[in-house]
């Protein structure tokens, strides 16, 4: 057994993100800046798309996606119960509803079949997400929403550096939304990015983004600016920092190679874990595409063991090895289950997956030993639990 802990994840920081954010301290640009600019820059230009708005979360990039759409209450949107809150709390938080299409059983990706199972004349838009850093199968996805008129906001908060038929998700005529958390497979410490090919919405949500001030407006301070300025709408206090984009500029061009890293780690699982009849490795989908493994997420068959999911947990956690949980389906948390209840049964992959799914470490700055200690962790409390 390991005798240090082995964290679940942890973010690649190096001596340039740290001098970056030093030289930012020293500045005197700590919020938003002209830092935030290049990083819109860097990573527009890196994902292929022609506008981008960096924000302080890729929570406020979907608050704000609904709001600039106009979504409303009546309003319906189609989404997978397999994601984090986020994505579905906003949809209520914006008055609509969350209408769940239940997911893939190997890739836990959205079934594209489900989603049309799902429309009605009140459905507005869909939200795909990425899960764990592969893409969904977008092309009858784009179909159906040319078909009901429906518009696509790809949650790519798992999804940066994700391809999809040899292009990187971002670069198609869809909005979407990207997260830089800490566990996310490049970080600005918090922050997010809209990603679109319409000026219009992307100049929407820029002036929501802050009370509603022009896009530029952070240079009225600088020595070429003037401090008037004008309310254009109401808005919001969304902004990303230059602090959190100095991290961000030395993040992106490091961002292939920890997904190569990632990628090494993750086919290490698939081969140790083939033969292991407890554990069923993530399935890869069968179109072109590059996965991105922002998480590592077998499913534990518990009707093999002694112990279910969360007990599983918790006995990797007594070898030193850390786990996540992503995700419990939304419907089966408490607030979801009161006030928006699925009928039992009517998502059964889902609810599959939520009962046995767990996230395993992976991250670009573990070693091989430390993955061949997840796999002897895992394959030690199987062997004392088996049936």
């Amino acid at each position: 057994m390991r005798t240090e802990f082995l964290p679940f994840s942890t973010p690649t920081i190096g001596d340039d993100e740290i001098n970056e954010v030093v030289d930012s301290l020293k500045s005197g640009w700590i919020t938003t800046g002209p830092k935030v600019k290049r990083f819109e820059e860097a990573f527009k230009a890196y994902v292929g798309a022609p506008f981008a708005v960096p924000l302080s979360s890729a929570t406020a990039g979907l608050h704000l996606t609904l709001l600039a759409l106009g979504i409303k209450e009546g309003d319906e949107i189609i989404t997978t119960p397999m994601t984090f809150a986020s994505t579905v709390s906003m949809i209520v938080l914006c008055g609509a509803k969350p209408v769940l299409a239940d997911i893939e059983p190997g890739t836990l990706n959205i079934d594209p079949a489900k989603i049309r199972e799902k429309v009605t004349d009140r459905t507005r838009a869909v939200i795909p997400v990425h899960f764990a850093g592969q893409s969904c199968d977008m092309d009858p996805i784009f179909a159906l929403a040319k078909e009901f008129g429906l518009t696509v906001i790809e949650d790519a908060a798992h999804a940066a550096g994700t391809e999809y038929k040899g292009r990187r998700i971002g670069s198609f005529d869809t909005i979407s939304i990207f997260s830089f958390h800490p566990n996310k497979n490049i970080t600005t410490g918090e922050g997010g990015m809209v990603c679109s090919p319409d000026e219009a919405f992307a100049e929407e949500v820029s002036l929501l983004k802050f009370h509603g001030m022009s896009r530029e407006a952070w240079k009225r301070f600088a020595a070429s600016g003037t401090p008037n300025y004008d309310i254009m709408l109401p808005g919001y206090k969304y902004n990303m920092m230059d602090i959190q984009a100095a991290i961000g500029l030395h993040q992106l061009p490091k961002l292939d190679a920890f997904i190569d890293r990632r990628t090494e780690i993750a086919e290490f699982y698939n081969a140790a874990f083939a033969d292991v009849a407890e554990i069923a490795v993530p399935a890869l989908a069968p179109y072109e595409q590059r996965h991105a493994w922002h998480l590592y997420t077998p499913l534990v068959r518990i009707e093999r063991l002694t112990l279910d999911r969360d007990g599983f947990m918790a006995e990797l956690k007594k070898e030193n090895i850390g786990t996540g949980l992503h995700y419990k389906a939304i419907h089966h948390h408490a607030w979801y289950r009161e006030n928006l209840p699925v009928p039992a049964g009517e998502l059964p992959n889902a609810d599959y997956a939520s009962d046995r799914i767990l996230s395993l470490p992976l991250f670009p700055k573990m070693t091989m030993d430390d993955a061949r200690d997840v796999v002897e962790a895992v394959k030690a409390v199987i062997a004392r639990n088996r049936k």
